[in-house]
């Protein structure tokens, strides 16, 4: 089992977008997926239709008071699980942040689950600050995927994620993360902007940057206010093509086999 936070201290980058479509997108594939959101806002829990699931989130394990895993809940989708947010995870900034080993919470909260191994991977769709929860999120994971708008700033964000990822390490609360990869959103092939930015972050940083080019379309906007993937909202649509591509070419450079 391998914990991903995905991760960018920018909003409307397609963080959550990314997070939701790309777990169905495995889930699909045959991978036992835990999604875990860990944005007080809950997008992600809402974009699966489980905003109601009020009090369930990852809150409580954060503070040591129950178990991480009385607070996975099964999403419509097989195979897809999910630890969904409510607004009562913004308190836990506070809380944490006065305990002597704030920095490793939910690594310790999520220590448990990777003893079990019930699922192949766990990812962790973070809140767009560099606040506790999101260096809880990189010292609990084994890597880190940043998607990353097509526009002109794309670079300048990416270097500071590569800096809070070096400043983790330094820390020595996790010396195993690594940015292992980067997903080009938002792309409109309409413009030369876009094309000029991917290939700015292509020659940058090479490997990391995954094939599979996420487009801007109007059906991935619509799909969370129906509290759906967009592979259950558009199957066929852009949007759904690229992230079950996105998905396969994550398979690949995890070289897991399929079981479906």
């Amino acid at each position: 089992m391998k914990t991903i936070a995905i991760a960018n201290q920018k909003g409307g980058v397609g963080k959550t977008t990314t997070a939701v479509n790309l777990s169905a997108g495995l889930a699909e594939l045959g991978m036992r997926i835990l999604l875990i959101d860990l944005d007080p806002q809950g997008n992600a829990t809402s974009s699966l239709g489980l905003q109601g699931l009020v009090g369930e989130s990852v809150y409580d394990p954060l503070l040591g008071s129950v178990s991480v895993a009385t607070k996975i809940f099964p999403t419509r989708l097989e195979r897809l699980f999910i630890i969904p947010s409510d607004l009562d995870l913004a308190g836990a900034e506070v809380e944490i942040a006065r305990m002597d080993d704030h920095l490793v919470r939910l690594a310790k909260a999520l220590a448990p689950l990777r003893s079990d191994n019930p699922f192949d991977f766990i990812l962790l769709d973070c809140p767009p600050s560099l606040g506790i929860l999101m260096t809880n999120a990189l010292a609990a994971a084994d890597e880190l995927l940043t998607p990353i708008q097509c526009e002109f700033f794309a670079l300048e964000g990416l270097v500071r994620i590569v800096g809070i990822v070096e400043q983790i390490k330094a820390a020595g609360v996790n010396d195993d993360v690594e940015l292992r990869g980067i997903v080009m959103t938002m792309f409109d092939s309409r413009t030369n902007l876009s094309a000029q930015v991917v290939a700015d972050v292509r020659e940058h940083f090479a490997e990391q940057v995954y094939e599979t080019v996420i487009p801007r379309t109007v059906r991935l906007s619509e799909a969370p206010s129906f509290g759906k993937s967009i592979l259950e909202y558009d199957s066929s649509g852009n949007g759904a093509r690229a992230y079950r591509a996105l998905a396969a070419e994550f398979v690949r450079r995890h070289q897991l086999q399929l079981v479906v």
